[in-house]
């Protein structure tokens, strides 16, 4: 493999997509990210969804894309692998494809909010960079007053706030359905499952 197109092509068979190009001194770094609605039905097939353990979907996603860097002569890399971690924040900026958005969390010119990142491969090849434009930039940020409580705004995330507000009845949209403000966002609107957001909303508020 040479190239990010064919990269991009193998990857969605998995339900994953490149979701930017991060430039080292010796080596590309590819942001690996969830190429949604199709990754929640991988996922939800998977071994290790079914086999009761914890953490089915940083398992799935060390499997999948360990074999993937395996086959295709990539190093890979994971969110988890710490400490140190290492730097995706970093690196997602780096791309020229992620920027902090107005309420702080990244945005993706293609997943919007609710950009994430699976894991990175260590390309054994000099990727073409294209970067995009900030999306935030035009938009008239609904992100900014998404939030029911006022625990996601500029001026920072109150996670307390967040937490208590999940735990009541008014709170159930966001538990259920996933985060408000995320939600809130244009570019990724519609993308991701609304069961993929209720299990990760699940993970964070238990």
């Amino acid at each position: 493999m040479t190239d990010t197109a064919t990269l991009d092509a193998a990857l969605a068979a998995h339900g994953l997509m490149v979701a930017g190009i991060a430039r080292e001194t010796d080596h590309d770094i590819a942001l690996i990210a969830p190429d949604e609605p199709g990754l929640w039905t991988h996922i939800r097939q998977s071994p290790e969804w079914a086999d009761g353990l914890p953490d089915p979907v940083d398992r799935w996603s060390k499997r999948v894309l360990g074999a993937f860097a395996r086959d295709h002569d990539c190093g890979a890399v994971f969110p988890s692998d710490g400490p140190p971690y290492p730097p995706f924040y970093s690196w997602a900026v780096a791309t020229g494809r992620v920027w902090a958005s107005p309420v702080s969390f990244l945005v993706h010119d293609r997943a919007g909010l609710f950009v994430s990142f699976r894991g990175a491969l260590i390309l054994p090849f000099r990727a073409v960079i294209q970067p995009s434009q900030n999306p935030c930039a035009p938009c008239p940020k609904p992100c900014l007053t998404a939030c029911p409580v006022g625990a996601l705004t500029e001026k920072g995330y109150d996670v307390p706030a967040c937490h208590a507000f999940l735990g009541t009845k008014d709170g159930a949209d966001c538990l259920d359905g996933g985060c408000l403000v995320r939600r809130a966002c244009p570019v990724g609107r519609g993308r991701r499952p609304a069961d993929q957001s209720a299990y990760h909303m699940r993970q964070f508020h238990p």
